[in-house]
Formats: C-alpha cells, sequence, structure tokens
C-alpha cells in the first residue's frame, strides 16, 4: 500500500491520469480480499494487483474506458467469480467481489477542476497516515441510502476515529452535508487498535488500515539478521538492539528504522518503560544464555503484543526458573512464545527465520494470543 500511494503521488504532482482500482467488498472465496489495490495507466499498463484472472482484466478494460471518455465519476463494480470469470485461468473461486474504480483525471472542465483538487487532497492525506503508521479506516459507500449520500464517495477516519477527509463535493457551504454524514458513518468504526477485519455495514464498506507493527530484535546475530530481512519484507518495521556495534550497523541491517548500540538491560528497562506498546513485538534472540535471560526479565511484563525468546526447551525451563526466582509471576512467562517459531523442523537459519517470521505474522494478523504451555516451571 505505501509504495502504490507513494506513485500515486508521483501522478498526482505530474498531473498525470490514472485510475485507482481497490477491492472494497468479498463474500466467499475470492483471490484478493477487501482492501488490495491497484493503480491502471492509460497505456494498459498496471501497479498493484486484484488477484489476476479475467475480473482484473475487465475491470482494466473498464478503467481505461473512464479515462478515454474523460468521465469523472467512481464507480463500484460487482463480479461474481463463476465459469464467466475463471473458466479459462482456473480461477473458479464461487465468491463476488465490488471493486471501486476511481478515476485521477487532471482539470479539463470545470466539473472535473471542483472534484479533482478534492481527490489529490483525499490521496494525499490517505498516504500521510498510512506513512505514520498508526492505522486509519476509509469507509466507501456502496449503496445511496438517501440524497445525501452517492455510490463510490469515500471518508478518511485517522486512527482516532477523526474525518480527515472525503471524496465528496458537499452541497452546501462548508461541506455540512459531507460532515453530517460523515458523522453518521463515523458511529460505526471499530477502532483500529483492534485490528478489526474489513466490513459492510449499513451499505458503507469500512476498510481498516491497521496500525503498522515494530518487531524489536534483540541480538543483531544470524538469526535476528534472517529475521529482519523476511520480516521487513512482510510489512514490520525494525528495530535492533546489541551490545556489540558491529552487529547493529547499518550493513547487517539495511532495512532497520533504528539501530541501537548499548547493554541489553538498561536500555531495555528505558525502552519498556518509554516506548514498547502493544504495536511492537520483542523478539530475544542473542548470542548466549545470560543475555537472553537478561532481555526477558525486563521484557517479560512489558506492554508488548508479542515477546519471544529462542531456545531449547532445556534452556527455556533454566531461565524460566531463575526468573521465577526473581519475581517474574507464572502469568507472564505464560505469555512469552518459547521455542520461538512454527515447528516446521527447521535446521538452516534460513528455515528458523521462516519459522520465526510465519508466527509473528499469525499474531499480528489473527490476534496475538496467549501461547499453549510450552514450558512448565515446577514449583
Amino acid at each position: 500500500m505505501r509504495e502504490l500511494l507513494t506513485e500515486l503521488s508521483e501522478i498526482l504532482d505530474q498531473r498525470r491520469e490514472c485510475v485507482y482500482c481497490a477491492v472494497v467488498e468479498t463474500r466467499g472465496s475470492t483471490p484478493q480480499k477487501a482492501g488490495a489495490a491497484m493503480l491502471v495507466f492509460p497505456d494498459g499498463s498496471q501497479r498493484g494487483t486484484l488477484g489476476g484472472g479475467c475480473v482484473e482484466a475487465e475491470v482494466k478494460q473498464r478503467a481505461l474506458r473512464v479515462l478515454h471518455t474523460q468521465v469523472d465519476k467512481p464507480e463500484v463494480l460487482t463480479f461474481c467469480l463463476d465459469d464467466n470469470y475463471g473458466w479459462d485461468d482456473g480461477l473458479i473461486c464461487g465468491g463476488r467481489m465490488s471493486i471501486l474504480a476511481d478515476p485521477v483525471i487532471p482539470a479539463i472542465s470545470s466539473t472535473v477542476s471542483r472534484r479533482y483538487p478534492i481527490a489529490d487532497n483525499y490521496y494525499r492525506c490517505l498516504r500521510r497516515l498510512v506513512e505514520k503508521g498508526l492505522g486509519c479506516t476509509e469507509a466507501v459507500v456502496l449503496n445511496e441510502q438517501s440524497a445525501e449520500t452517492r455510490v463510490g464517495e469515500r471518508y478518511l477516519f485517522d486512527h482516532e476515529g477523526k474525518l480527515a477527509a472525503g471524496t465528496r463535493v458537499a452541497d452546501s457551504v462548508n461541506g455540512t452535508t459531507q460532515l453530517l454524514v460523515a458523522e453518521a458513518i463515523a458511529r460505526q468504526l471499530a477502532p483500529v487498535q483492534k485490528r478489526p477485519e474489513p466490513s459492510v455495514q449499513r451499505g458503507v464498506a469500512y476498510l481498516p488500515i491497521l496500525p503498522r507493527i515494530t518487531l524489536l530484535i534483540v541480538g543483531g546475530g544470524h538469526v535476528g539478521q534472517a529475521v529482519a530481512r523476511l520480516a521487513a519484507e512482510v510489512d514490520f518495521d525494525i528495530w535492533v538492539l546489541d551490545d556489540r556495534e558491529r552487529y547493529a550497523g547499518r550493513g547487517r541491517f539495511p532495512s532497520a528504522r533504528r539501530l541501537m548500540v548499548g547493554d541489553i538491560g538498561p536500555t531495555l528497562q528505558g525502552l519498556a518503560a518509554t516506548d514498547i506498546n502493544p504495536s511492537i513485538y520483542c523478539l530475544i534472540v542473542t548470542r548466549g544464555h545470560a543475555h537472553d535471560e537478561e532481555a526477558l526479565y525486563h521484557l517479560a511484563n512489558a506492554s508488548a503484543g508479542y515477546v519471544g525468546m529462542i531456545g531449547s526447551k532445556r534452556k527455556i525451563k533454566l531461565i524460566f526458573e531463575d526468573l521465577v526466582a526473581k519475581g517474574i509471576s507464572d502469568e507472564a512467562l505464560a505469555r512469552v512464545h518459547a521455542p520461538l517459531g512454527f515447528a516446521i523442523g527447521s535446521q538452516t537459519v534460513g528455515e528458523i527465520a521462516v519459522s520465526i517470521v510465519a508466527e509473528l505474522i499469525a499474531c499480528r494478523n489473527l490476534g496475538a494470543t496467549i501461547p499453549e504451555a510450552r514450558i512448565r516451571v515446577k514449583r
């Protein structure tokens, strides 16, 4: 999404044409879910995907038709994924997709000149909110329910549920109509902090863009490096902490947003007090038993959304026993994912990284649940 919005901002700067296409509702089995987006350009090229197949091809055809006729009006297209849309390429999913096609066309008439600045502002605001990483929600009108609503109009709410932008050209001075509609739509918003799924309520599609998760990797060794590389590719922000400068450098972690060099205990103590919150996942992969135990001591009671530690069952059992003796509760240790990662028979560093990142994705996308009691501490 960030890359797509960056390119769209460049298109707006250059006053070029394109059509922004996004999946706004799905039912049943579909190749993409609500929130997927792509840009279609006048030459037929595209950025992003709606899942491929005949549906994407027809969306492109309709988008190009809009550009060629210079019709500056959003549409909501609905496709049933039966034989007509999947036979040739094996994509008979049996579901249904509704897709918003919103033309971005520079001013060519008085009508378009009213809408283009509003669309320009909307997409730039959307990009700013996405880059902040706090989350936001798009609301897309699917059905005209009254004279105050139009199919395809969109409202953008920030992470606090406040209206940030809208694509509607208001019918009255100071945007009174738009604000009244936005207030009604906002009543159905789900807090993005609870990581809701896309939904449709009362003819409006709600498309949450969830807060970005920061992955704090404690330990810049081979496993930490491999995890950082994979996690960055699946949209985690990366922080790295190591007590050795050469292991927490830009050369080893080119995608990291934050690199920290310092004693593990004091540094984590400070982070736990000021920076760590449920949007931060903590991964303990240091070079030794003592450092792992020190890190977990400071992170077990932190408000992180996830805490995981690498190691054998024996090592983890010993660390847990030590921490219980130091006053860490059984309840806090029960939240710790250890041993770390999904059981896929990992052997190499790369395989270990895959198992860890898979677990991180599952916790992010499905909800960070308390792991099964993998290690039991005897009293």
